[in-house]
């Protein structure tokens, strides 16, 4: 993303209330593909606030339903009480869950991957961004991640499931920012 979009929503972020205790999470949602990561990277690093990325917590490959309900209970749940999220990795690897993970987190948090805005969360968002990219851009840059082999067999049904969720929870219609996914990195 630009350097000028990260700044804005850096300043966006600090500036809004801390609604999940005394943090202020962003989360950054939308598509396989559309660069919340990058996003999310680029964000961390304006603000010095850590990443929780969503596949830490997905359980396999036909889990994007079930990671909100994680999200909730090891991310947010720990923030309002006044603690740091701890949450169980799913190892992609082996198929299987892992050890537990825990990351100091003091004034912010910034969360990325496909889920985050679920409706059950946005009460505990202080920014809600959704990264709109076209289809083919997202599917170009699926080609090309390190692990697109790897995904490659499950990206069918993952995309099947981000549409059943995007037509529940409709992040985008919620958004406080929306930013475009094209915009050179």
């Amino acid at each position: 993303m630009d350097a000028e979009t990260v700044m804005l929503l850096a300043e966006t972020a600090r500036a809004r209330p801390p609604l999940a205790g005394g943090v202020r999470v962003v989360a950054i949602e939308g598509r396989s593909g559309a660069g919340k990561t990058v996003l999310a990277e680029a964000l961390a690093a304006a603000t010095d606030w850590p990443v929780f990325h969503m596949e830490d917590v997905y359980p396999g490959w036909s889990g994007l339903a079930a990671a909100a309900d994680r999200l909730a209970l090891w991310v947010i749940m720990p923030l309002l009480n006044g603690a740091d999220p701890r949450w169980r990795r799913y190892d992609w690897a082996r198929g299987r869950s892992a050890g537990w993970h825990s990351t100091p987190v003091v004034d912010g948090l910034i969360v990325e991957g496909s889920g985050c805005g679920a409706a059950a969360i946005r009460p505990y968002l202080s920014t809600l961004v959704w990264v709109e990219t076209p289809d083919e851009v997202r599917h170009r840059r699926l080609d090309l991640r390190e692990d697109a082999a790897a995904y490659a067999p499950h990206r069918e049904d993952w995309a099947r499931q981000e549409e059943a969720f995007y037509s529940v929870h409709t992040p985008w219609e919620y958004a406080d920012v929306v930013v475009d996914g094209t915009v050179p990195r």
